[in-house]
């Protein structure tokens, strides 16, 4: 049978879907490495991508302005359920020490709320931010990308408590995990969505029918397993939005 002819949108929307994909499977596959500038084992990252990132200037220099999460919206599917963040998560975590980085990258810092240069709090729609980036190469890329459009998603490092979470099950049956109490760690502008295997650790906490949901018969006491399941899930994820599973 002859082959299916891409145009150029259609070719261009699938080299950035498989780009998308090796960097998640990458991740998941990367298991228990460690590097340098990872975050700390059970850290969770999610991303929001939020019209509202802009970046103001004045006569003390260029301010970074937008939200780093949003309240009471179901987040897209992550690993087989959806996640809710709601109002009051952050409230205990936001008189710590919290970082903005680049990309999550610990050597790449653009602020701080004990320096005084990151400033976060809680509104009706979410935990927003003010970020008054360093006059250093990282600090003027970070304005550049942003004012350009580049870069547009805002994403956060976080760990959740005891009992910081609630399962429940949305209207279509899916999971869905209520956050109650985040501790915040640190925010990143973005290029991409941060989708690392910290699902398997999630899946470990979660309630039992909520792990029998997810996993479908995967012994959730072995990582491998559970990262073939979560990759085998991706891939077919992106067979399905590009419409090559028929």
């Amino acid at each position: 049978m002859a082959g299916r002819i891409l145009s150029a949108k259609n070719e261009t929307k699938l080299r950035n879907a498989v780009e998308a994909l090796s960097d998640v499977l990458a991740q998941l596959e990367k298991g228990d490495e460690t590097e340098t500038n990872e975050a700390a084992p059970g850290m969770e990252h999610r991303t929001f991508g939020i019209n509202s990132l802009e970046v103001r200037r004045g006569e003390s220099g260029p301010t970074i302005v937008g939200y780093a999460a949003v309240f009471n919206s179901r987040s897209v599917m992550l690993y087989g359920y959806r996640e809710m963040i709601l109002p009051g998560a952050f409230a205990d975590s936001l008189m710590g020490d919290i970082r903005a980085l680049w990309q999550h990258d610990s050597s790449q810092v653009l602020g701080r709320t004990r320096a005084g240069t990151l400033r976060l709090w809680e509104d009706a729609q979410g935990l927003a931010f003010e970020l008054q980036p360093p006059d250093t190469q990282t600090g003027r890329d970070a304005v550049t990308l942003i004012e350009r459009g580049d870069v547009d998603q805002m994403s956060f490092g976080f760990n959740v408590p005891t009992g910081g979470d609630e399962w429940a099950e949305d209207d279509d049956g899916i999971p869905l995990r209520l956050l109650k109490r985040a501790s915040l760690v640190e925010v990143s502008p973005v290029t991409f969505p941060a989708y690392e295997a910290t699902a398997v650790s999630i899946l470990r906490t979660a309630p039992e029918w909520v792990q029998r949901a997810l996993a479908h018969g995967v012994d959730h006491t072995h990582p491998d397993e559970l990262r073939a399941r979560l990759a085998q899930a991706y891939r077919q994820r992106y067979i399905t939005i590009l419409g090559l599973g028929d």
